[in-house]
C-alpha cells in the first residue's frame, strides 16, 4: 500500500490542490452578482445557439451540475440554478458549451459518450478480476483483463479532457458575445472554470499512475 501511495503521490497532491482551488474560486465568484441567474443564462445561451429543446432542471447537491445527452438536458444545482452570481453563470455556461457539442457532434464528446459503458464497466470489474488474479495462480490471466479493462476508464479519461475544456472554451466566448460577463467579469469565471478543468486533469493523472502502477506489478510477478 505504501508503495502505491508513493507511486501516486504527484496525482494525489494535483487532487487535493485541485479541490482547494476549485471551491476557492468558487467561493470567490459567488461573491461577485451577475445579470441574471444561471438558469436564465443557460437558457439565453441556448436559444442564441438555436437549441430550443435542451430542458434546464433543478437538482440536489452542491456542484451536480451536468449535462445528460440521453434526455437532452440540462441539470444545474440549486445554487447554480437561482444564483444570480459569476460562478453560477459560468458553471452553468460550461454546461451549455456540453449542450452545444452534442448537438454540433463533436467528436470527442461523440467518443466519451461511445465510451462511458465500457468504462463503467471497466471501474467496477477491473479491481476484481486483478485481486482475483493476484490470489489464485491458475487465473493468472484475470490481471491481464483487468489492466485492460482499467485501460478502458484512462481512455474514457483522456478523452474526456478536450471535451472538458473545449466546453469551457465554447462557455467564455458565448457569455461575452451575448453581453451576459464583460472582459473584466470574463477573468473571474475563468479562474472558475480552469480550476474546475484541473480536477479532471488530476483524475487522469491518478488513472494514468494507477494503471502504470498494476502494469508494473504483473510484470514484476511474471519475471
Amino acid at each position: 500500500m505504501l508503495i502505491y501511495l508513493s507511486f501516486l503521490a504527484p496525482a494525489l497532491l494535483l487532487v487535493v490542490w485541485a479541490q482547494i482551488k476549485v471551491k476557492s474560486s468558487y467561493a470567490r465568484a459567488a461573491e461577485i452578482p451577475a445579470c441574471m441567474s444561471g438558469a436564465a443564462a443557460a437558457r439565453e445561451m441556448l436559444h442564441r445557439s438555436g437549441l430550443y429543446d435542451i430542458d434546464i432542471e433543478q437538482v440536489p447537491g452542491l456542484l451536480s451540475d451536468h449535462y445528460d445527452p440521453r434526455h437532452k438536458t440540462l441539470r444545474l444545482s440549486q445554487d447554480v440554478y437561482h444564483g444570480k452570481s459569476l460562478a453560477a453563470v459560468g458553471i452553468a455556461a460550461h454546461e451549455v458549451g456540453h449542450a452545444i457539442q452534442d448537438a454540433r457532434n463533436y467528436l470527442p464528446l461523440v467518443v466519451r459518450n461511445v465510451a462511458v459503458p465500457a468504462a463503467s464497466f471497466g471501474s467496477n470489474a477491473s479491481l476484481i478480476l486483478l485481486m482475483i488474479g493476484a490470489m489464485f495462480q491458475p487465473l493468472a490471466p484475470f490481471i491481464w483483463v483487468g489492466i485492460i479493462l482499467f485501460g478502458v476508464v484512462v481512455f474514457f479519461q483522456i478523452v474526456n479532457l478536450p471535451v472538458e475544456f473545449d466546453a469551457s472554451a465554447r462557455a467564455k466566448a458565448q457569455l461575452v458575445e451575448q453581453g451576459i460577463v464583460n472582459d473584466q467579469e470574463l477573468a473571474q469565471v475563468s479562474k472558475v472554470l480552469s480550476a474546475a478543468a484541473m480536477t479532471y486533469v488530476a483524475a487522469t493523472l491518478q488513472s494514468v499512475l494507477t494503471l502504470a502502477y498494476y502494469a508494473m506489478i504483473f510484470l514484476g510477478r511474471r519475471r
